[in-house]
């Protein structure tokens, strides 16, 4: 996974009057490193995304970057992620109840409490 690092701040080249496709290969590898248990990894490229919202915009993985970041807070155990479900829940509180990625958050920070 390491030889789309290279090109992982381009911008695809489609237009669709939005911009898609940008740091899917930096999802994916904090998606693996995630699934792989390996907590730091897998934060380090999330934040990356976080860090290029110029580059992602209305991209649907800007939105899930938020998610699986605190997703490795919870894995690691660590104090903050209660906080960090807050922030995302606020920052998600317009979106519509009955999507399920919207569910699994708030259940998720339940278990938190």
């Amino acid at each position: 996974m390491q030889v789309a690092v290279p090109y992982e701040l381009a911008v695809p080249s489609v237009d669709f009057n939005a911009f898609f496709g940008g740091l899917y290969p930096v999802y994916v590898r904090g998606e693996a490193y995630l699934a792989a248990g390996h907590g730091a990894e897998a934060a380090a490229e999330f934040q990356k995304i976080l860090d290029h919202r110029r580059i992602v915009i209305s991209d649907p993985i800007g939105a899930l970057a938020h998610l699986q970041i605190r997703r490795v807070y919870a894995m690691q155990g660590d104090t903050a992620a209660k906080a960090a479900y807050q922030d995302l829940l606020t920052l998600w509180k317009d979106a519509d109840p009955d999507i399920p990625i919207y569910k699994q958050a708030k259940a998720e920070y339940t278990k938190l409490q």
